[in-house]
């Protein structure tokens, strides 16, 4: 059968096998997934599916019906499925909002933050590559013994200041990414969010990390506002204000652009919606949500440091689970203000997770005897090992059962190593081997080796497992 032909017959077989025509709702592809909307996904025939020569693995989750096809594959197919079924072809964010409308309140919850915080994890990605760059350049004895490398040679002192800087910078405007970002999941101005953000930042405030010391020396600078008196405090490095701030942007927004006379609209709505979202963000919903941050960021660091060893295998455990059900995207902007406030321990945990994945995959292709399963097994733990874990998770991992209990174990024993010599990370990042660059200096080497105990914990458990036959249904 030559290629068209199989593309043609593939996308025939998935319109039939996921109810036909009638049960979808909207389609649409990524780089290598088929993604649908279905009415009603228990009428899906997913074992068949699986089955098929191109299909590499399906899972569902936030309202879609995804099935890994592969990359360039998955256009062709697409094509072909468009046509057989008559649907029209739909964008990503268009069979997302069709996909929300499936959702309880506390997954449009994580949804929400997801969509908020995924589009600039580039932006933080990049500062903390440049992070960790820096601090090899500057870590003490990390190369040379009592010595950086950078008092070593100190022609490359002004290149680590200057990479210093550069890395800095996208954390000490974190509000200002994330008000740009969250304005548009809101739906208000993109740029009155980035707006909001900057004010939040302003050089006119105290800076936030130096908040502490002004309270005991009695120097915090305030505003007297008709009658109140109102802390003149910047936001540098938080997230639920300048989330909060944003939200009440997009409403006040909306209600100005209702009441305030068209001719006059352009001029007006955009002043004072900055104007009166910065006032409430100030007397109110600013300080509550500080707060709020830093009881989530101390209750973490307390379950963290109280628990221990045991909190760590706990939370490794039940990390691909919370993958599973899309809860890990919450996790997101609890890292980044760990970040802020000096250092998080949850790329570690995240980076255990995926590893052991990889490595319950890896060992299935030994285990298994289909030759599609083993093809899929060995790509996808591959990727898992540096961090891309669904083609694993849902492809070979969970179908056959056994090696995601492995992988569940493999973490626990990463994860409980990690959290014992407290490996921390300065930035997010890729969540496998190679987001050590991201971890301190000083805890580069434990972040390899809990990542390593992950993988042959992992690996040695699933082929344990494929011998017991209870482990297998």
């Amino acid at each position: 059968m030559s290629k068209e032909k199989q593309y043609q017959q593939t996308a025939e077989d998935i319109l039939h096998l996921v109810g036909g025509k009638d049960n979808i709702i909207s389609a649409a592809h990524c780089a290598t997934r088929l993604r649908l909307v279905l009415k009603d996904e228990n009428k899906a025939n997913t074992d068949e599916i699986v089955k098929l020569d191109l299909v590499k693995g399906q899972f569902s989750t936030g309202g879609q019906y995804q099935i890994i096809i592969g990359s360039g594959t998955v256009d062709e197919v697409y094509k072909y499925f468009i046509q057989q079924s008559g649907l029209s072809e739909s964008s990503k964010s268009e069979v997302k909002a069709a996909a929300d409308k499936k959702m309880n309140p506390f997954q449009r919850f994580v949804k929400m933050l997801s969509d908020v915080f995924v589009p600039i994890i580039p932006a933080l990605v990049a500062s903390g590559f440049l992070m960790g760059l820096n601090n090899i350049l500057t870590a003490s004895g990390l190369f040379i013994e009592g010595k950086s490398l950078v008092e070593a040679y100190p022609a490359i002192s002004d290149l680590a200041s200057m990479i210093n800087t550069v890395a800095s910078a996208a954390y000490a405007f974190l509000p200002i990414l994330i008000g740009f970002s969250a304005a548009k999941m809101f739906g208000a101005n993109q740029f009155l969010g980035g707006v909001v953000g900057m004010v939040m930042v302003s050089g006119d405030l105290l800076n936030a990390y130096s908040y502490g010391t002004a309270v005991t020396e009695g120097k915090i600078p305030m505003w007297h506002i008709l009658g109140l008196s109102i802390e003149k405090v910047g936001y540098q490095g938080t997230v639920l204000p300048v989330l909060a701030a944003v939200a009440l942007l997009a409403v006040i927004e909306k209600r100005l652009h209702r009441i305030i006379p068209e001719v006059l609209d352009n001029l007006l709505t955009p002043a004072l919606a900055v104007l009166l979202t910065s006032f409430l963000t100030f007397t109110i919903v600013g300080g509550v949500m500080r707060t709020a941050g830093d009881w989530i960021t101390n209750g973490l660091l307390w379950l963290h440091d109280s628990l221990g060893v045991i909190g760590g295998m706990v939370f490794g455990f039940i990390y691909a689970p919370l993958t599973m059900t899309g809860m890990h995207h919450s996790l997101l902007p609890v890292d980044i203000q760990l970040i802020a406030s000096g250092a998080s321990f949850l790329l570690a945990i995240a980076a255990c997770n995926n590893v052991a994945q990889g490595g319950a995959a890896l060992a299935a292709m030994k285990c298994t005897t289909d030759k599609k399963m083993k093809g899929i097994a060995a790509s996808s733990g591959i990727s898992a090992l540096l961090g891309i874990t669904e083609p694993a998770m849902f492809g070979v991992n969970l179908k056959m059962k056994y090696p995601f209990y492995a992988a569940m174990i493999g973490s626990a024993v990463g994860c409980g190593y990690v959290t014992l010599t407290n490996v921390l990370n300065i930035s997010p990042g890729a969540a496998g081997i190679i987001g050590f660059i991201c971890i301190q200096p000083k805890g580069m080497l434990n972040f390899l080796i809990g990542t390593i105990i992950s993988l042959i914990v992992a690996f040695i458990t699933t082929i344990v497992f494929s011998k017991l036959k209870r482990f297998q249904s």
